[in-house]
């Protein structure tokens, strides 16, 4: 019988998700489960982001609320607004994307480059909570009337459909099961749209969420200050679902950045803090769980839209 041949996509949007999967041997201390990390970073943006962008849009078109024509209004730290760029340019849709100077000026060129507005806000102290509730209030002041659709990544439950490709694609990878999924969030889409799907075809597996120490948001709702694009958004996660999720842990932003360096340098991996603080936490779990265990978590960046994300 013939072989089946891939069909060619139609456009470059189909190349989303379908990710690899490569496992740590460098930076994971011997006696350890194994740890191995979904690579979000090879989407075309180079973020997983790319999944919720295009399952917020095509989720609005399908209600009818998104109509050829109109406007696409997001407020973003980088990342998602460079993710819905390129979703809006394939689509043929205008966006404009509502963020700050405190995030990576990289992710702003990408944006543009792609055909986005940019309306930056200017923070003189990080990424706070106040700076975020401004962007959200301004996206919100500027989606008004009949030809504009506001993302609201904060608050859309289509975000998490796009996630659900994730899960299909790590339940076929690993049709064995495996023993612990870490991921840390920012508005809590992709960890909780994972483990709601994972959970339900293991039910054992843990779920474990880090979060910067400095900024303890989750476990004593107490945001403060930090540099970690992407993650602790400054208030609340807008979509946990605390039952499926097993235990949170704090890592240090400093812990973070030392593995980015470990993962560019050992395992020629190039990603953003984010990504530092998940495999640190998937280490640390590593270790408890032991030998013949597995544990799963992503890598969400590229540190190439990020420039500061790199080890210096």
């Amino acid at each position: 019988m013939a072989s089946q041949v891939e069909l060619p996509a139609k456009d470059i949007s189909g190349v989303v998700g379908r990710t690899p999967v490569f496992g740590l041997y460098h930076v994971v201390p011997p006696n350890c489960a194994k740890v191995l990390v979904k690579l979000e970073l090879s989407n075309p943006t180079g973020t997983y982001k790319d999944r919720m962008a295009e399952s917020i849009l095509e989720e609005a078109e399908r209600r009818g609320d998104l109509k050829p024509g109109m406007t696409i209004v997001a407020a973003t730290d980088g990342i998602t607004g460079s993710s819905l760029a390129f979703i809006c340019a394939v689509k043929k849709y205008s966006l404009t994307v509502v963020s700050s100077n405190a995030f990576a000026s990289e992710k702003f060129r990408t944006m543009e480059a792609l055909g986005a507005k940019l309306d930056l806000i200017h923070s003189s102290s990080g990424i706070t909570l106040d700076l975020i509730s401004s962007m959200v209030c301004r996206a919100k002041e500027l989606a008004q009337g009949d030809g504009y659709y506001l993302a609201d990544q904060f608050h859309n439950k289509n975000i998490c459909v796009g996630y659900e490709t994730m899960s299909a694609e790590l339940l076929r990878r690993f049709p064995e099961g495996i023993d612990a999924f870490c991921g840390a969030v920012g508005d809590a889409g992709m960890a909780m749209g994972v483990s709601e799907v994972l959970k339900s075809a293991w039910p054992e597996m843990l779920v474990v969420i880090p979060e910067p120490a400095s900024s303890p948001t989750i476990i004593e709702n107490h945001p403060e200050t930090h540099d970690v694009d992407d993650k602790n958004i400054g208030f609340y996660p807008a979509h946990p679902d605390w039952k499926l999720c097993d235990e949170v842990c704090t890592v240090p932003e400093e812990e973070g950045r030392e593995m980015c360096c470990r993962l560019a340098e050992e395992e020629k991996l190039l990603v953003e803090t984010s990504a530092g603080l998940s495999v640190v936490a998937a280490i640390a779990l590593a270790k408890r769980l032991g030998p013949g265990k597995q544990v799963v978590t992503v890598l969400v960046n590229t540190a190439l839209n990020n420039i500061n994300g790199l080890c210096t």
